[in-house]
This record gives C-alpha cells, structure tokens and sequence, in this order.
C-alpha cells in the first residue's frame, strides 16, 4: 500500500502489520466489503478508517504467541535470567537464588482471547491463579471476578499478567493507587497495551525498588533511549514482540481463507469490531 490503489473497489483490504494510522486512511478513495487487519488491537481506529468500510480485527491470529510471550517474561523475570545473561557476556559463572513461578499467586487482569491463552499455559505452573475482567461471570470453569473488585484483589497477588485492550475504558487502570497497593517485590507483566499502565507511577514503583515489571508494551512507544524504564532495577522491556512469531503468519492465511469463503458463501464476515 506504497502507491494508490489499483482499482476503486476491492472486496478484502489486508493491510501491513503495525501500520493502521499511515495505510487506513488511503481507503479513502476506495470501497471495500471488509479491511482485515493483521492485528487484535484497534483502538484509534476510528481516527484513521474513512466512512463506509467494515473493520475486523486479527482475532486467532496472535493469542498463542502473546500468551507464550507472557509466561516467558514471567519466568524470565521470576528466574533471573537477565541477570544470567549480563553475567554470561562477562564470563562470569554466578548463580543466585531466584523465586519460582510455581506457587506464586497470579492475578491475570483481563479474560479475552489473550487472557484465556495465557491461563491455559499458566495451569501447569502450579499457580494460584485469579481472573479480573470487565465483568463478573463463570466462564471456562473458571470463577472471573469483575473490575470493581481490582484494588480489593491486588494486595493478594504476586504476579499481575495483564491482557487487556486499550482505549479510555482501560486506560490507566494500573495508576499509582493499584500500584501502591500490590506487596512489596511483585512482578507486573504488561502484553496488552502501554497506556494500561500509568508509566510516571510505575517508574516511581520500580526506583525505590518495591515492584519489578516485564513489558511487552509501554507508554510511550516506541521507549524513548533515555527513559527511565530501561536501566531500572527489576524491569525487563522487549519492544512489542507479543504477536511477532513464526505462528503469526500461518495463522493470518487462515483467517484470510476463512473471510474469503464466508463472503463467498454470502456469509458475514468473522471478527468485526467497527464499521465506519
């Protein structure tokens, strides 16, 4: 999507991974039956999306890989391994006791497709796993407590794995109160969006020392090289890599397949989330 589109209608817009707000608002000129992003997120997409198309997002495409990514940064963090691979790039043989994610009290703070992938690998873990969402419901077995409940969950957790999208409705919804009411030591491990997480308060958390986190995702993105976030003991930052794996594009060819012959079979399309 470098040069103007080769004809006025097309019926399924694919457009290039991470690039909604540069290629969306080429459409502008064209009409289309579906633009199937390669993405979950989509908040922001009405900003950049012109009137009369139909937006779905990548559900089924990125849920195993940032599930796997979670649990990784998890055990990564629980385990020292930074830590080891600082002392292997000196030569240096130094072991150290580290905690274990087996026992450990986890809150997973969102029970969408992501979240759900990340319970089933943390099942066996061996923690003790507690689920907040949006809302308060059974669902897979599993007792889901609803958002209301958060700071009164928290100070229980030793892990906080969250999942969730972004967007005002969950903006922040880590600030400095939910922070502050987290035990001393917990690990905070960010794979759904940057702005989850109030960054000055996190940065305050990490400097003193009381909680570690692991991000997938911050606020802002890309991190700036001189941000704080980078060189503060206990936090370990990768640079959005969740859904970023061999198992991604496979599964987007599938999903593609599956809206072809449903719009060929007069079907509607899977996974709409806007329609502008």
């Amino acid at each position: 999507m470098e040069s103007p589109a080769p004809r006025s209608e097309i019926d399924i817009v694919v457009p290039p991974y991470m690039s909604m707000g540069v290629v969306l608002p080429l459409l502008a000129d064209v009409r289309t039956r579906l633009v199937q992003s390669q993405s979950i997120g989509y908040e922001g997409i009405g900003e950049h999306l012109p009137p009369g198309h139909v937006f779905a997002n990548a559900s089924s495409v990125h849920e195993t890989s940032t599930a796997e990514l979670a649990v990784a940064l998890a055990l990564a963090s629980q385990r020292h391994l930074p830590t080891f691979l600082r002392a292997q790039d000196e030569h240096r043989w130094a072991s150290e006791f580290s905690e274990s994610l087996a026992d450990r009290r986890v809150l997973l703070l969102g029970y969408g497709g992501v979240g759900k992938a990340v319970a089933a690998r943390l099942a066996p873990f061996e923690v003790e796993l507690t689920v907040v969402a949006s809302r308060a419901r059974f669902e897979d077995g599993m007792p889901v407590h609803g958002v209301e409940r958060l700071l009164e969950l928290l100070p229980e957790a030793e892990i906080v794995i969250v999942t969730l999208p972004g967007g005002e409705a969950t903006q922040h919804i880590l600030d400095a109160t939910a922070l502050a009411a987290l035990p001393d030591g917990a690990l905070v491990v960010n794979v759904g969006r940057g702005p989850l997480i109030d960054t000055d308060a996190l940065v305050g958390e990490l400097e003193r020392g009381r909680l570690r986190a692991a991000l997938d995702v911050t606020d802002p993105e890309p991190l700036p090289a001189d941000h704080p976030l980078w060189g503060l003991p206990g936090s370990l930052i990768v640079p959005h890599v969740g859904g970023n794996s061999s198992a991604m594009a496979p599964r987007a060819v599938r999903l593609i397949r599956t809206q072809i012959e449903r719009m060929l079979a007069g079907e509607p399309p899977l996974n709409v989330v806007y329609e502008s």
